[in-house]
């Protein structure tokens, strides 16, 4: 039984709580539970991590943090928000494997393991508050954030009564009538609550920082979406402004001429009114969002203040002044009048009446702009936009029913108009039932009031005639201003993300807020420049376009991220379907061509350059976009129902493992490689590391080396392996590479070109994973460069010894044009890429390739899509094969039968007649030379026996096998000699690889290999196919 701990042994740790915090666990929980029992619970130390200012940290609100070890070690901490919240500034890691294992090991060892904590289990290191990513000074004010009701519904509120609302509803009215104008407003509530719903979906799925509907957009579907969609909304807001300023404007310029004055024209002054209003508004954005978020609730007070005033003037009985207007309050003649349409004007349709009242509902997206001036946007943006859709929508219903049930179409405002006794003879119209006559006017299309002729009906009807004109006013200059500070902060975010050049000068922001002042201008300039066109319905029908854009790719950016089943994907918002989301996207493409086909035309005529542009430069961003799932999900579907389908010679492609080492090592390899796979077959870069270079390779190598491939534009994947040997790690690549049926076929080396200085052991390893590869029945490929393949480069760990550099035959002293040294790489893992011969137009080179075995056609393929290339396009392949001269030129002819049958247009065949004869004795004594260290001497050896050296050095190459390979040898020698002779001039050199026998020594084999190809001035390679046919002259 053990013994109860004192009070020394046991840490005292308070327990608190508090609204933001954790609680703050109290060590009295074990006290009590060791009271009761007996017990050696020995209690992990609890790291309390607060500010070193206790009085700084109280003044800024900011909390102790509690960082407990979990039980297994003082190391492994328990999970906690600030591991996960990479994002935020001075964040705080967990421990890597590596040093928990490390710390496991020194504790095993008895080694003390260093701990920051002090000797009551407290550590006093500062941190950061996790709950406020902005951590602030205690002298420097906090920045404005908002809720979600100030933030976001009364915003959106605002901007969707805009001057629709008060100049164009009660004309909208008078065309389509009481039940379409409701349908109007319904179809377009029916978008943006779809929309609202993606939003909300979007926004709950994750932190949302500053760039509202952009950055949603973009993180969701990628720069490639994000960006266009980013600048045509940035776009669509400053016209937005201008819109709703150009509407004020308007109301002014009316006001002025009610009173006789006049500055120019109509058209001129409300350009002039417009400038002077957008100026005055961009100096309220400018003073900052506290400024600009208190004239928008002094705006909402006068708004509501208008609506109160237009409802009690609906009650208010009106006298003879009032019904010469059209004006008689609520009658049930003139509401079932009101609700059939009579469509007036050549533009008087239903859609075209759509596409002007629809620019008053994109307002929803107001709030989520500012989501970085919002206290918590996962909650606000949603709960917001949806009350803000809710009201508006009534408000909008209410006004359409009011308004049309209290104002017949057309009236004359003549009081003379009125019809005394009941004489209605020639009298038409709803006027006559109400004791006024309005026919000339009528006839005359000379009518000034009623539905269809004044904007001012809401003011004419309401209590205080100047309360209305003050409300439109107030929704004006609201939606005005909220679009004017929407578009900076929206088009601030994408000049950060760098997407597109030459406007990073508008990513900087001033101030505690961060406000974009230069992007501020930029928007004034863009508004001011429209404004100057003065067309309320021009503007309007440009707007709608862009919105209707912008809220398809928003519901389709909903429906992408749901349909690809990404993990990631966990909206909090749960009351959105999948299929909602695409039925916003589709009607809102539907609607932009209904609308406006020729904006559409345009708008998706920007989008798609843009797209353009940002797909072909390809950012370096990684926001972990649905796209990025959807590829994943389509790369595992097409690989699973790959697997099921049976392989056949017309569908044969040279899937190529690469045993490049380090790719920028070696990029000769890889282009040659890359040269005949890409675009068209798979293509591995094996990398096998050996095991003491494990240890000084750097972590991120994997990624340097990846990014240097992507940087050459070589489309390949990136394998490392760690291995003892460079054949143990091709056998495991051999097997394991690949997936399913996108598995290597053709394995590809390069040539051993210090084979004669290497140990004899690399050499045994470099031959039998030739072995392995023909066991394994891949094709082989052995790429000779006449330089070698190494460059060197500034790597601090070592490249495995599979290949080493080359050395041309020749010419020993004079360095290759092509070789260049490499500066090594970057931080970022880019070096400076090496250009090879593989990159060079080849121009009208030949490519010789010595058909020497048939193996299946291989030798064949590889140059046929060689020449598919532009590189290489021109260049003449020509077919070398062996003959005699009696039968040579029914040889050539069956040959060249047989290449048209292949269909690869290859019509120049040479006859090797002098195959068999003897080689020069130089080339010969040269061969004899080369093998001559590694001869094991029969006869030489005495006292040990033969056998036993054979078996201890297997490499070595006994008098009887140099004997037996005597003729082989001489014909590669003599092989040698013809190619040297022909292909002097030649871009490139395929010769069949010879298939090594179960008893060549691996030496001799190895002498094989370099006197084919010793002495060329060309790239060579040995290839072999594994003796099936990749080539066929069937349909079948």
């Amino acid at each position: 039984m053990g013994q109860l701990p004192t009070k020394q042994e046991i840490p005292r740790v308070r327990f608190s709580a508090n609204e933001e915090g954790p609680p703050r666990y109290s060590s009295q929980h074990f006290d009590i539970s060791c009271q009761q029992q007996d017990c050696n619970l020995q209690i992990p130390p609890t790291i309390v991590v607060s500010d070193a200012d206790s009085s700084a940290s109280e003044h800024q609100g900011s909390r102790m943090e509690l960082r407990r070890s979990s039980f297994y070690s003082t190391l492994d901490l328990v999970p906690q928000l600030e591991h996960y919240a990479s994002t935020l500034p001075h964040s705080k890691s967990r421990p890597s494997l590596e040093a928990l294992r490390r710390a496991f090991e020194e504790a095993e060892a008895g080694i003390e393991v260093p701990n920051t904590t002090t000797d009551s289990g407290v550590s006093s290191l500062p941190t950061t508050d996790s709950g406020n990513e902005e951590s602030q000074s205690p002298k420097e004010k906090a920045p404005v954030r908002f809720g979600w009701v100030t933030g976001v519904m009364i915003r959106c509120m605002l901007n969707i009564w805009g001057v629709i609302l008060f100049l164009r509803l009660s004309w909208i009215i008078s065309q389509a009538g009481i039940l379409l104008t409701c349908l109007i407003i319904l179809m377009s509530v029916t978008v943006t609550s779809v929309t609202a719903l993606s939003i909300s979906a979007i926004a709950t799925n994750g932190r949302v920082i500053s760039g509202g509907a952009y950055f949603m957009i973009s993180r969701s579907l990628g720069p490639e979406i994000g960006g266009p969609i980013g600048m045509v909304f940035s776009f669509a807001n400053a016209l937005a402004c201008a819109l709703n300023t150009v509407g004020f404007a308007e109301v002014v310029r009316d006001l002025m001429l009610e009173f006789g004055v006049v500055m120019v024209d109509k058209d001129s002054d409300v350009r002039i009114v417009g400038v002077i209003t957008v100026t005055i508004l961009l100096l309220i954005s400018m003073a900052g969002m506290e400024w600009e978020s208190k004239t928008q609730i002094l705006f909402f007070i006068v708004l509501m203040v208008s609506f109160s005033n237009y409802l009690v003037g609906t009650f208010i009985s009106h006298g003879p002044e009032k019904e010469a207007q059209g004006i008689f309050g609520y009658r049930s003649d003139i509401f079932i009048s009101n609700l059939k349409p009579d469509w007036r004007e050549p533009e008087g349709t239903f859609f075209q009446m759509f596409a002007i009242f629809f620019p008053s509902a994109i307002g929803i997206l107001s709030g989520a702009n500012i989501s970085g001036d919002l206290k918590d946007p996962a909650t606000a943006i949603p709960k917001g936009t949806l009350m803000a859709i809710v009201w508006t929508t009534v408000s909008y219903l209410v006004i359409s029913v009011t308004v049309g049930s209290c104002v017949i179409r057309d009236a004359s405002g003549n009081i003379s108009d009125i019809m005394t006794g009941n004489v209605t003879d020639g009298c038409v119209d709803l006027g006559c039932t109400l004791g006024w006559n309005f026919t000339e006017c009528i006839q005359s299309k000379s009518c000034k009031y009623g539905l269809a002729n004044n904007v001012k009906v809401l003011g004419q009807i309401s209590g205080f005639y100047y309360l209305i004109t003050a409300g439109v006013f107030a929704a004006s200059l609201s939606s005005a201003l909220g679009f004017l500070v929407s578009a900076p902060k929206v088009f601030q975010c994408l000049c950060r993300d760098k997407i597109y050049p030459y406007i990073g000068f508008f990513a900087k922001g001033y101030g505690k807020n961060d406000e974009p002042l230069r992007a501020y201008i930029l928007c004034y300039v863009i508004a001011v420049a429209f404004i100057l066109i003065g067309k309320l319905n021009t503007i309007a029908a440009l707007i709608s376009n862009f919105f209707l854009c912008s809220y398809c790719l928003i519901n389709f950016s909903c429906f992408h991220a749901s349909i690809t089943n990404s993990p990631g994907w966990r909206p909090s918002f749960h009351y959105y379907s999948k299929w909602t989301a695409l039925f916003g996207a589709v009607i809102s493409l539907v609607l932009m061509f209904r609308l406006t086909w020729w904006a559409a035309l345009v708008t998706f005529s920007i989008i798609f350059f843009l797209f353009g542009y940002v797909n072909y430069n390809k950012p370096k961003v990684n926001w972990g976009s649905s796209v990025q799932a959807g590829t994943y999900n389509m790369a595992l579907s097409y690989t699973i129902s790959l697997s099921g389908v049976e392989d056949h010679v017309k569908n044969f492609r040279p899937q190529c493992l690469v045993l490049s080492g380090p790719p920028n090592q070696r990029p000769a390899l890889v282009d040659f490689v890359g040269s005949f796979t890409k675009h068209i077959s798979l293509m591995i870069c094996g990398d096998i590391i050996m095991e003491k270079e494990r240890q000084t390779r750097p972590q991120e190598a994997t990624d340097w080396l990846v990014k240097w491939m992507n940087k050459r534009k070589v489309r390949s994947f990136y394998t490392p392996f760690t291995a003892d040997t460079l054949r143990v790690g091709a056998q495991h690549l051999l097997q394991a590479s690949g997936l399913g049926k996108l598995k290597p076929n053709t394995l590809v080396l390069g040539f051993k070109s210090n084979w004669r200085d290497s140990s004899p052991e690399s050499i045994e390893d470099y031959i039998n994973t030739i072995y392995d590869t023909f066991d394994s029945n891949y094709c082989l490929c052995i790429l000779r460069m006449m330089d070698g393949l190494d460059v060197f480069d500034q790597f601090d760990f070592e490249v495995n010894q599979g290949f080493e550099s080359d050395e041309s035959v020749e010419n020993d002293d004079q360095p290759s044009p092509e070789r260049v040294s490499a500066d090594g790489i970057s931080d970022k893992g880019d070096s400076d890429q090496i250009k090879t011969v593989f990159q060079n137009d080849q121009g009208k080179k030949t490519i010789d390739v010595y058909w020497i075995a048939d193996d299946g056609g291989l030798t064949l393929l590889v140059p046929y899509l060689l020449t598919k290339r532009k590189r290489w396009h021109s260049c003449k392949v020509r077919v070398f094969i062996v003959g005699d001269e009696q039968n040579m030129v029914e040889g050539r002819n069956e040959m060249i039968a047989l290449l048209k049958r292949f269909r690869l247009d290859f019509n120049d065949v040479i006859v090797m007649t002098d195959s068999e004869k003897h080689p020069h004795s130089k080339n010969l004594n040269r061969f004899v030379d080369s093998v001559a260290p590694f001869m094991l001497h029969d006869e030489q050896q005495e006292c040990v026996s033969v056998q036993a050296m054979r078996q201890s050095a297997p490499w070595k190459i006994s008098d009887k096998q140099f004997e037996a390979f005597r003729l082989k040898s001489e014909r590669k020698v003599r092989l040698n000699e013809i190619i040297r002779r022909n292909s002097q001039h030649a871009a490139l050199v395929l010769v069949s690889l010879p298939v090594p026998q179960s008893d060549c020594p691996s030496a001799l084999y190895m002498a094989w290999l370099d006197a084919l190809t010793c002495g060329l001035h060309c790239p060579a390679v040995l290839i072999r196919g594994n003796q099936q046919n990749v080539l066929t002259f069937y349909c079948q």
